[in-house]
């Protein structure tokens, strides 16, 4: 196939691969390294997504496979259970960009132990916030780490819905 005639398409994707379980093996031998039934992809990028090849551009697994089953990919594809290497079909969901960094999981730096919670300047007041349409929230201060994040966690239920992350 010419570089120039290349579209990636849900029909052009059955007949290179299977899936199974969150995995994809190659039907066809298109390089020379490439051997049928073999897995498809290799980690790679900045942040360990299994990607492959095709036609000489690389593809994130989880976007081939979310394409597979529903005939395009969109702009974001979220793990619901944010584990990157988990691609199966029934933990993948389109997401806008923002829905994505919702679902995503307490930060290493954190150091409340919360998500969303953080100690003031003072160090006398736990302040609570999230993100939410595009702005910061300031839900309040607390006198507990625990109280400020019961407010961040009902705030994030109600505004986040089926994104929301509380860890």
């Amino acid at each position: 196939m010419a570089a120039q005639d290349f579209t990636l398409s849900q029909e052009l994707l059955h007949k290179l691969f299977e899936y199974k379980d969150g995995v994809l093996y190659w039907k066809v031998a298109n390089s020379p390294r490439v051997k049928v039934g073999t897995k498809a992809g290799t980690p790679g990028g900045r942040y360990g997504y299994l990607q492959t090849k095709i036609n000489g551009v690389a593809y994130k697994n989880h976007r081939l496979i979310f394409m597979m089953f529903n005939g395009y990919i969109p702009k974001e594809v979220d793990h619901e259970d944010t584990n990157k290497l988990n691609n199966r079909i029934e933990n993948l969901r389109e997401a806008t960009c923002e829905q994505n960094q919702w679902n995503r999981g307490i930060q290493k730096n954190n150091k409340s132990g919360y998500k969303g919670v953080s100690l003031d300047k003072d160090g006398k007041k736990w302040i609570a916030q999230c993100r939410a349409n595009g702005k910061k929230h300031c839900l309040g201060r607390f006198t507990s780490a625990e109280e400020a994040s019961k407010a961040v966690k009902t705030f994030r239920e109600n505004q986040h819905r089926e994104f929301a992350r509380h860890e």
